[in-house]
C-alpha cells in the first residue's frame, strides 16, 4: 500500500465543497469537475431534480456561492471552518426533515427496487443486507483497493507513524475476529491521527458501526471513504446497507445501482487495457 500526506484543514474544507456540489445535484460529481460543474450554471438546472422546484432560490444561492468558494484551486482562497458555520448556520430555521418526506417517498417500503445493473458478490451481498458476507468479502480484499490513495515522505516516517500502523493493525485483527467494537476503537486511533487517509478503514469502521446497530455512523464512514476515493464501488455499496438500515430503501437501491455502475465501469477500463 502507497502512503499518503497529512489531512489539512484547508484540504478538509476542499472535500466538503465537493460534498456540497453532490448532495446540491443529487449526483456524484468527481472532486476535479465539481467546481466546472457550478461555474456560471442556472441554479435550477444544478438542483437535484428529484427536488422538483421545492427549495429556496436564496438558500440555494448561498449554498452554491459557499462550495465554489471552498473548491476554489489556492488553499488560501477557501473559507475557514468559522466562515462556513457563519454561512450555513442562519440557514437552519427550519426544523429538520427527513430526505424521504422531502421526496414523498415512504419510510417503509416493503421492498428495494431491483437495481438495474447485474451485481458483483459484494452488491449481492449488500442488496441482501447480509452483514456477514460483507465482512468475509472485505477481510479477503484487505487493503487493496487503497493503492494510490496515499503518499508519505520519508521524513514523515516517525514513531507516531508506526504507532498509528500498529492501531490499524490491532483494528485489523479485531475486525477478522469479528470484535467489532475493539476494532472501531483501533480504527478510530488510526483516523484521528490523519496522516495517513485509508478507505479500506473508513469502510471497515461503517461495516463495525453497523454490526453495532449505528447505521447513521456507518453512513458518515461510507461518506468519508467515497471522499477519499470517489470511484470505489464499495465505498457506494456501504451507503447503500446504511441507507437501506434507516429506512430510506430507494436512496439505497440507487446507491446500489450507483455502485454497480461503477463496477461495470472499472471492469471496461480492465478489459481495455
Amino acid at each position: 500500500m502507497l502512503l499518503v500526506g497529512r489531512v489539512t484543514p484547508e484540504s478538509v474544507i476542499y472535500s466538503f465543497g465537493t460534498v456540497l456540489v453532490d448532495l446540491l445535484s443529487g449526483k456524484h460529481i468527481p472532486p476535479s469537475q465539481a467546481l466546472d460543474m457550478i461555474r456560471g450554471k442556472n441554479i435550477v438546472l444544478l438542483m437535484d431534480s428529484h427536488l422538483e422546484g421545492k427549495f429556496s432560490m436564496e438558500e440555494a444561492t448561498v449554498v452554491v456561492g459557499l462550495a465554489s468558494q471552498c473548491l476554489q484551486y489556492e488553499p488560501r482562497d477557501r473559507p475557514s471552518m468559522k466562515d462556513l458555520v457563519a454561512t450555513l448556520a442562519p440557514l437552519h430555521t427550519k426544523p429538520d426533515v427527513p430526505s424521504y418526506v422531502m421526496l414523498g417517498i415512504s419510510k417503509y417500503e416493503e421492498a428495494p427496487p431491483t437495481p438495474q445493473r447485474p451485481l458483483s458478490p459484494m452488491g449481492e451481498a449488500c442488496s441482501r443486507l447480509d452483514l456477514t458476507a460483507i465482512h468475509q468479502i472485505l477481510v479477503m480484499n484487505h487493503y487493496k483497493d487503497d493503492e494510490g490513495t496515499n503518499e508519505l515522505s520519508f521524513q514523515e516516517w516517525t514513531q507516531q507513524m508506526r504507532d498509528m500502523l500498529e492501531a490499524r493493525k490491532r483494528g485489523d485483527y479485531a475486525f477478522r475476529d469479528k470484535d467489532f467494537k475493539t476494532a472501531i476503537d483501533c480504527y478510530s486511533q488510526f483516523i484521528d491521527v490523519g496522516t495517513m487517509v485509508s478507505p479500506t478503514v473508513f469502510a471497515r469502521r461503517s461495516l463495525c458501526y453497523l454490526f453495532c446497530d449505528q447505521p447513521d455512523a456507518a453512513l458518515a464512514d461510507a461518506m468519508q471513504a467515497q471522499i477519499v476515493n470517489p470511484e470505489w464501488p464499495t465505498a457506494f455499496y456501504m451507503q447503500s446497507v446504511a441507507l437501506a438500515k434507516l429506512d430510506m430503501h430507494k436512496d439505497a437501491a440507487d446507491m446500489l445501482n450507483e455502485a454497480a455502475g461503477l463496477e461495470e465501469k472499472k471492469q471496461r477500463v480492465v478489459k481495455g487495457s
